[in-house]
Parts: C-alpha cells; sequence; structure tokens
C-alpha cells in the first residue's frame, strides 16, 4: 500500500499510518450529544472523518466506522425539564433531526452509531473492572470516581502535567474527589433523573466513560483512529485514554486525529456572543454542498471561518467547477459526441492522469482535502481555456469532456463533493441568488432575450444599454462564438 502520512495528536508530529491488523481500521469519532439541533461547527467533524474513511477505503483500508450519540446528558435533563418530557423523547427528537440535517449533506452511512442507552451493561462492567483494579473509588452516597493519581501518564496527550492542569483549567469543586482532576465514571440519580441499577445504586454513567465503553463493545480495543474535534482533547479524550489503559494496561487508540473548529466572522462561536448557526439554518439558507465544500476547502487542522467572505468565495468557486461540468455534460449529449465517441484525447487524459495523481499524494500527506480540491481546480482552468462554452464542438472537446467528468466522478466519491447534477445545481443556485437579490428568473429571461433580438436586428446600443442594465443588477451576460447567449448571477462579489 501507499504511504499515507498522518498528524497525532499524542506525539504531536506526522507519522506513517500503520494500523494494528491492516487492511482492518477501526475508527471511532465522538457524536454529539442530542439535546438540540447540532450548529456548523458540530457537522465538521462529520464531513471530514466521512472523507477520511473515503480515502482509507480507497487505498485498500477496510474501515469499520463508529459514530456514537450520548443520549444521556444533564443537558439532556434540562432540556426535558423545560418542556415537561422525558429524556428519552428529547433525545430521540434530536436524533431524528439529527439524520435529517445529515441526510441533507448526502455522506455515507456509518458502520454503527451506538447510543449510551444501548451500553449500560457494558459501561458498568468498565467501572467494576476499574473498581476492582483500584483505579476508581466509589464515594458514600453511590458516585464512582477515576483516580488519575493512579494513571501516572494522565496529562500525556494534551501535554500537560497534572501540577499544570490543576492550576490552569477550571475544574468543577466537589468535596467528594480525592484529587480535583478526578472525573465521575457514575452518577448516583436524584429526583426525575434517568437511572440504571448498580452494584453503587440507582444512577447513571458519566460522560467520558461512555465512550470507551461503545468502542470496547463494538469495536474492541485497541482502536486505529479516534476522532474528535480538538476542544474534546481536555478532559474528554484525556479522560477517555487514562480509564481505558488503566482498564485494559495496554494501548487505547494508536492515532489521535482533531479536527479544529469553526469561527463567525474571526470570532469563536459561543451563545454568549449570540453566533451560533445552526446547520439546519444555515443548509436552508445555502445548498448543504457549500458547507460540504468550505469545509473540506481548509486543512482540518486549520481554523475555518464561515463569515460572508469565505461564503462568497466558496459559491464562486463551485460555480465554476459546477459551470465546467455542465459544459461538459453538454458536449457529451451532442450529436457530435456520438459520431466521435471513441477518439481520444491525449493530452487531456495525460493532464487528467498527472493530476489525479498529485490529488492522491494531497490526500496521503495528512489527508490535505484543499490541496486535492485546489489540484483538482487546475484541471478545470486548463479545461476551460481550451474548450470554452459555444465554441463548435470537435473530437478533442468530447474525449476532454468525457475526461473532466470521470476525474470529477472520483474526486467527488473522495470527498461527498461534486455529485450534484451540474445543470440543476447551478439553477438552484442561480435561483437562490435571484431570491437574495429580489429578481425574478422570468423577468430576467425576457430582458435577455429581448437583447438577442436587438442584437439580431444590429440595433447593438439598445442592447448594450440592456445588457448595462442587467448587469447593474448582478446578472451577467455572455456571448457566445455561434451568436447565442446566456445569462448568470454574477458570483465575483
Amino acid at each position: 500500500m501507499n504511504k499515507i502520512k498522518v498528524y497525532n495528536s499524542l506525539t504531536q508530529k506526522l507519522e506513517e499510518f500503520i494500523p494494528w491488523d491492516p487492511p482492518r481500521v477501526k475508527m471511532y469519532c465522538c457524536g454529539p450529544t442530542v439535546y438540540d439541533l447540532l450548529h456548523v461547527g458540530n457537522f465538521r467533524g462529520a464531513v471530514f472523518y466521512n472523507f477520511l474513511r473515503n480515502f482509507l477505503e480507497h487505498e485498500g483500508y477496510e474501515v469499520t466506522f463508529v459514530y456514537n450519540f450520548t443520549d444521556v446528558d444533564d443537558k439532556i435533563i434540562n432540556r426535558a425539564r423545560s418542556e415537561s418530557v422525558t429524556s428519552e423523547q428529547i433525545s430521540q427528537r434530536f436524533i431524528e433531526e439529527f439524520w435529517r440535517d445529515f441526510n441533507q449533506l448526502k455522506l455515507r452511512p456509518h458502520s454503527a452509531n451506538p447510543r449510551v442507552t444501548d451500553t449500560i451493561p457494558e459501561i458498568i462492567n468498565f467501572v467494576e473492572g476499574l473498581i476492582q483494579k483500584g483505579m476508581a473509588y466509589v464515594t458514600s452516597d453511590g458516585d464512582v470516581y477515576f483516580a488519575i493519581s493512579q494513571f501516572p501518564e494522565y496529562g500525556k496527550l494534551s501535554h500537560r502535567r497534572v501540577e499544570e492542569l490543576e492550576t490552569g483549567v477550571r475544574i468543577e469543586v466537589n468535596e467528594k474527589k480525592r484529587n480535583p482532576l478526578d472525573f465521575a465514571l457514575w452518577k448516583s440519580s436524584s429526583g426525575d433523573e434517568p437511572r440504571w441499577k448498580s452494584p453503587w445504586g440507582e444512577g447513571r454513567p458519566g460522560w467520558h466513560i461512555e465512550c470507551s465503553a461503545m468502542i470496547h463493545k463494538h469495536l474492541g480495543a485497541p482502536i486505529d483512529i479516534h476522532g474528535g474535534g480538538m476542544d474534546l482533547i481536555f478532559p474528554h479524550h484525556e479522560n477517555e485514554i487514562a480509564q481505558s489503559e488503566g482498564l485494559l494496561a495496554k494501548p487505547f487508540v494508536k492515532y489521535w486525529v482533531h479536527n479544529n473548529l469553526i469561527q463567525l466572522k474571526g470570532s469563536k462561536m459561543s451563545k454568549s456572543l449570540g453566533n451560533i448557526i445552526t446547520a439546519r439554518d444555515f443548509f436552508n439558507q445555502y445548498h448543504p454542498e457549500i458547507y460540504k465544500f468550505m469545509v473540506l476547502s481548509v486543512h482540518y487542522r486549520s481554523v475555518l471561518d464561515l463569515g460572508d467572505e469565505a461564503i462568497a468565495r466558496s459559491i464562486r468557486l463551485l460555480s465554476k467547477i459546477y459551470s465546467a461540468l455542465a459544459w461538459a455534460e453538454e458536449v457529451l449529449h451532442s450529436q457530435q459526441a456520438d459520431k466521435d465517441e471513441h477518439k481520444q484525447n491525449q493530452e487531456f487524459a495525460a493532464l487528467s492522469h498527472q493530476t489525479w495523481q498529485a490529488v492522491l499524494e494531497a490526500g496521503r500527506h495528512d489527508f490535505n482535502s484543499a490541496l486535492m480540491i485546489s489540484h483538482g481546480y487546475e484541471l478545470i482552468k486548463s479545461f476551460n481555456q481550451k474548450y470554452r462554452r459555444g465554441m463548435k464542438i470537435h473530437h478533442e472537446m468530447i474525449s476532454a469532456s468525457r475526461v473532466l467528468l470521470d476525474f470529477y466522478k472520483k474526486l467527488g466519491n473522495l470527498l461527498s463533493l461534486f455529485l450534484e447534477p451540474p445543470s440543476q445545481f447551478l439553477k438552484n443556485l442561480d435561483d437562490h441568488l435571484l431570491q437574495e437579490m429580489g429578481l425574478n428568473r422570468q423577468d430576467i429571461q425576457n430582458k435577455v432575450d429581448r437583447r438577442s433580438q436587438l442584437r439580431k436586428e444590429r440595433r447593438f446600443q439598445e442592447a448594450d444599454l440592456l445588457r448595462s442594465e442587467l448587469n447593474g443588477c448582478g446578472i451577467q451576460v455572455h456571448d457566445l462564438p455561434d451568436g447565442t447567449s446566456y445569462w448568470e448571477v454574477d458570483k465575483s462579489t
């Protein structure tokens, strides 16, 4: 297999990817806590790890990809209380809402989507094992805590000493803990809180133990890749390592992969700033393809800005890519394409092959989707320079169109991008922009048709005035060599 380099958060360096048991790869990504609609930052991981799995499979690996739901949590309980319903009703509702948003992104399904509530026996067994090994302790009221003093390597993922963590991290004050950094494995339940029977009384799992138990149940430890946002490194992933390696006495994860966060117009998303945008709201305003493109156009370890300028740039680039694909499809559907079906454009085929190798090399260097997209865009530019819309169709153009569409089908399968019907995607994009601009498609078409008629009548001054009027409204009119015209919304701003 080809060498793949991946940045390992544990060692803080690029390492060659060698799974424990090649070609099999076991991969786990922390999913959402289901108490509300997910915001745009939550879905960055869903998009990126979907691509990571796709790329590994392209390279010959057999990936089992587990993505969980946390359906027991204080936030779920509080939401249930505020609505006078059960926690189960809240979690079920927002799992269904998650799938509604996820399906709009047209990502591939995961191998498994376990829920915490389906993993309670395994969680209890896990906690019992830690207590028996002296890694955890039970308090008088039935809570169970992991004792970080029993795990000398605590802090190795966040790369901080325990002393630094104790002074530099805000930790909940709790007199029952032996150490402020000790964390809950099991919480006693009271009042209307969800509860399960355990050796320590009725209660519910702590947050961190859930993922360790689900990984152990569905993948078995150790696993090859554990993914999640950088905000999970401490305490969540740090605690996963402590409890898992504390129980199993062997490595838990070989490669820790963390995606960076999303900010809006240069600011971190936060409820206090009032700049949280749900994925639902974003998808209602912009095509989900635009969101996927934005996520994958930035390296996963870099901050992604979802500001107006970044959105406009993504729309502009996507429009150029889909415009080329739409023209290539028109070429292949022409009568001339039937006559010249078997003639090859060796020059463009060679360029496509060279570009594809560059795409794969970018993917093999820490899953650099941004560079992959950039290489693909260079092929689009080469196609557009030689085979412009409206030119006479000939066998070299037909062959190049076929090569371009095949290239983007392969690239699209890796990225879960560029799989929309090109002409329909462009129409939907223009319709959205027209609506924002307060313009009517039929009115624009009538003016373009009127201008074409004026040009036929050689009334060029009037035609130029009409073109200026359309430009002033944000509409670009393109005159083709064969005398016809077409229009599109100006996406340059």
